[in-house]
């Protein structure tokens, strides 16, 4: 990763503020670490790996546009120089688990110590895997081992999970036209075969899948806002 005393790399993705801030100065009073760029919104952090090609991502799970799984998969998949350390509030292993599946290279909840994100960070930049204290790599590790079951999810273009996502926040066709920069009639075409491959029949079951899969938060979803006619 980096090359005698050259400090790694970092880029920012948390959906709040106050949390980038907070990490940013907390990183940046090490002179190990430089943070180069950070972004509140998933697709926005994408570009910015992109373009700045980081030695760390530190990324919240629950990001708008774009979740924190489905940018892990494109970073491993289109960067994997980059390693991407979790940091989220979800402390069930279920989503250990697959934020190590999606590529992963370390996992830390948010109320862990500053000392051992710092440590998670240095972890993932010399290409090793870092555990927040309360999860047993043995028993992280045995799950990993099982086979996965068939995931619908897993079928799903990367252009159907942006959809997906955006619909999920309720976004109409012609705002996730204008955010990706497709056609209405494009956005529409993605909705229906994704809706098609996840046996899914309304908006309601597609919001509702999203949620139950986390990749929306509860107060980002159709579900908590106002219905627009």
């Amino acid at each position: 990763m980096n090359l005698g005393s050259s400090p790694t790399t970092i880029v920012l993705g948390d959906d709040h503020k106050i949390v980038l801030r907070g990490l940013r100065a907390l990183l940046e009073a090490d002179p190990g670490f430089a943070v180069i760029g950070e972004a509140a919104d998933g697709l926005r952090v994408l570009s910015l790996v992109e373009r700045l090609k980081p030695d760390v991502l530190v990324l919240d799970l629950m990001m708008p546009g774009l979740g924190g799984f489905d940018i892990t998969r494109r970073v491993a998949k289109r960067f994997s120089k980059t390693r991407v350390v979790i940091l989220s509030m979800y402390s069930s292993e279920a989503h250990v688990v697959e934020a190590l599946r999606s590529g992963a290279s370390g996992y830390v909840l948010k109320d862990a110590s500053a000392e051992e994100l710092m440590t998670a960070i240095h972890e993932a930049a010399a290409g090793r895997r870092y555990l927040s204290t309360p999860f047993s790599n043995d028993r992280i590790d045995s799950y990993l081992k099982r086979p996965m079951a068939v995931d619908p999810y897993g079928t799903l273009t990367a252009r159907e999970r942006e959809v997906l996502h955006l619909v999920a926040e309720g976004l109409t066709s012609s705002d996730i036209a204008r955010r990706l920069f497709i056609s209405p009639r494009t956005a529409e075409s993605h909705r229906a075969n994704l809706m098609r491959k996840l046996g899914l029949r309304s908006r309601t079951d597609l919001v509702r899948f999203a949620l139950q899969r986390g990749i929306v938060p509860l107060e980002s979803s159709e579900v908590t806002r106002p219905t627009v006619s």
